[in-house]
Formats: structure tokens, C-alpha cells, sequence
């Protein structure tokens, strides 16, 4: 199957309706009247027979089996059909289960559990989610075959457990650090065997070292380009013009100041009080990133910044969504 190509951009860093009484409440009481939200009733289902069982195995087969092709540096394309938009070529596990909805609600149910699994696994390592749903398929099916011969499952449970400990101790006896020289092949595979993405990867794994960051990107160019980035940087400004520290070139520039990350809008001046006693009372500067800052929240923030009692600026974190946490999450990995 023809694969899909796109520019890409590397980038690298070092581092009830209720009844309300019509009666005129007194001064000062405030009274709010609410539709009560009706209840979505539950299916339920019970495994009397071994049915539900079977509907959720088939589940858990039916995305086994096709993320399960993407598996390994030979592993196949599969191709997404977008509600909008053109069809996508991925071959990539994580995609892939992220995008699998089945309509019978207990296959669902199947899916979502192995899909729970590759997504742990990619939290926790960063790859192997394909491997975690095909591991997860064979103990699944395995696992029922001796249940149904009459093991207890609480003893298969441990067996598991103690037969998986055994394994990662063995594993890291086999295992061997990768050379520089083996990075490009090994960045290739997870690009979709495109080796020029994964030799300009390798380029950038080796200029900022182990605890650098790489992050790869849709380019805007017609060609794809590595760019090496000394810190980090990303497009935000200052969220007011109160904060500039150097009126003539309009900048805010701290050193060796805190940095407070919020992953949600900042709404309440009091989710900031805590933060900002202690900077005033530490004498620190402090970089607030957060996904909104509200006017009201905002406000004590810049009067204290004027009075000089504070030194600060806040600033809308990068990008959106799944990337706006992902940003965050490396701000925070390279700033410790």
C-alpha cells in the first residue's frame, strides 16, 4: 500500500425540574432553581451463560487484530476514514486505537480495555503500545481458555504477575544499550521506515544528548528541515503590557525564576494567592503558563507587579488540546 508523505519540521532542545417558592426572598439571599438532569438508565448485562464474555473477546480481537498489523519494522499501513476530511495512512498502533469505536456496546467494552492498555504503556514509555494489545489479546483469550477448564481467576492473576516479573528481569539481561550509530534505524521504524525523518531524528538525539527533547512536527515548507534549538522556545507573548521589564526593547526578562505550569484556565484570583504569597514573600520572579488567565484572576497579579511587590508575567501556553499538554509536560521535564 502507498504511503502518504508530508513535509515534516524536527525541532530539538537541550534540555427536576425544581419548585422554587414565589415568595420575595429577603435582602441579600440568593436563590437558584435548577432542571433536575434526567438519568441515563444502564444496560445491564450479566455472564451467566459466557455471552457478555464472549462479545467483549470479540471486542478485544477485533482491534488486537488490526492494530496488531503495525507491529514490528515490517508492520503494514492501516488507513483511517476521517467523518471529515480526507482518508489518513498511519502505522501507527497509538493512532490507531485512538480512532476504534465499535457499535455493540459490549465489544466496546472489549476494545476500550486493550485500548487502555496501549495507552499506559505509551504514557509510561513513550512506545510499545502495539505490543501491549497483542500481549493483552493472547493473555486475554489464554487466560479465559483455563478459566473455563475451572482455575480460580484470582490465581491466574497472580500467576500473571509473578511470570511478568520474571520476564522483565530476564528482559534487561538480554537487553543492550543502542549505539549512536543504530538510532536512525531505530527513529526510521517508529517514522513509517521514512529514513530520512529518522536520520535527521538521529541527528538531533545526538546534538542535545539523553535529556534533550525532539519534537517532530507538520512543516510548513516543502521540505523537511531540522532545526536546533538552544533551550526552548515557543510563540507566546505577555499577556499584559504591565509585565515589560525593558520598556525600549519590550521585553520581560527574569533570571532564575519559578515557573508555575496550569493545564486548565485560571478563572479565580485565589487559585494564584497561594503561589504568589510565597514569591512575594521569597523575593523569586515567577513565569506563569496556563491554557487562560481570566481578567479577574489577572488583575492581582499586575497590581502587585506595579506596586513592586512582585515580579511576574503570565503567558497563554503554546498550541491546543493534546499538544498544549504535551508542551507542558516537556516545560516542565526540561525545567525540572
Amino acid at each position: 500500500m502507498a504511503s502518504s508523505y508530508s513535509p515534516t519540521h524536527i525541532s530539538a532542545a537541550s534540555f427536576s425540574n425544581s419548585t422554587m417558592s414565589t415568595k420575595t426572598p429577603p435582602p441579600g439571599l440568593c436563590i437558584r432553581a435548577a432542571a433536575k438532569v434526567p438519568r441515563v438508565p444502564k444496560e445491564l448485562h450479566f455472564n451467566h451463560d459466557g455471552s457478555a464474555t464472549k462479545k467483549m473477546q470479540a471486542g478485544v480481537d477485533m482491534v488486537a487484530d488490526l492494530v496488531g498489523v503495525t507491529l514490528g519494522p515490517k508492520g503494514r499501513n492501516v488507513v483511517l476514514q476521517n467523518k471529515y476530511g480526507t482518508p489518513k495512512i498511519v502505522n501507527d498502533g497509538v493512532t490507531v486505537l485512538k480512532q476504534i469505536e465499535l457499535e455493540d456496546p459490549l465489544e466496546n467494552v472489549g476494545a476500550k480495555l486493550v485500548r487502555q492498555a496501549g495507552a499506559r504503556t505509551n504514557d509510561l514509555a513513550g512506545d510499545g503500545s502495539t505490543t501491549s494489545v497483542v500481549l493483552a489479546q493472547g493473555l486475554i483469550a489464554e487466560g479465559l481458555k483455563v478459566i473455563s477448564a475451572g482455575l480460580n481467576p484470582i490465581q491466574i492473576s497472580r500467576g500473571i504477575k509473578k511470570t511478568a516479573e520474571a520476564l522483565v528481569t530476564e528482559l534487561k539481561l538480554m537487553s543492550k544499550a543502542v549505539e549512536d550509530c543504530e538510532l536512525a534505524d531505530v527513529a526510521a521504524v517508529s517514522a513509517g521506515n521514512d529514513y530520512e525523518v529518522g536520520n535527521m531524528i538521529a541527528q538531533a538525539l545526538l546534538k542535545v544528548g539523553k535529556q534533550g527533547v525532539v519534537t517532530i512536527e507538520e512543516g510548513k515548507a516543502t521540505e523537511t528541515t531540522l532545526e536546533i534549538v538552544e533551550g526552548m522556545q515557543f510563540d507566546r507573548g505577555y499577556l499584559s503590557e504591565f509585565f515589560v521589564t525593558d520598556r525600549r526593547k519590550r521585553t520581560v526578562e527574569f533570571q532564575d525564576c519559578k515557573i508555575l505550569l496550569v493545564d486548565k484556565n485560571i478563572v479565580y484570583p485565589r487559585e494564584l494567592f497561594k503561589v504568589l504569597d510565597d514569591a512575594v514573600q521569597k523575593k523569586y520572579p515567577v513565569l506563569i503558563i496556563a491554557e487562560g488567565i481570566e481578567q479577574g484572576a489577572l488583575a492581582p497579579v499586575i497590581k502587585n507587579k506595579l506596586r513592586g511587590a512582585l515580579k511576574a508575567v503570565a503567558i497563554k501556553a503554546p498550541a491546543f488540546g493534546e499538544r498544549k499538554s504535551h508542551y507542558l509536560d516537556d516545560i516542565a521535564t526540561l525545567t525540572g
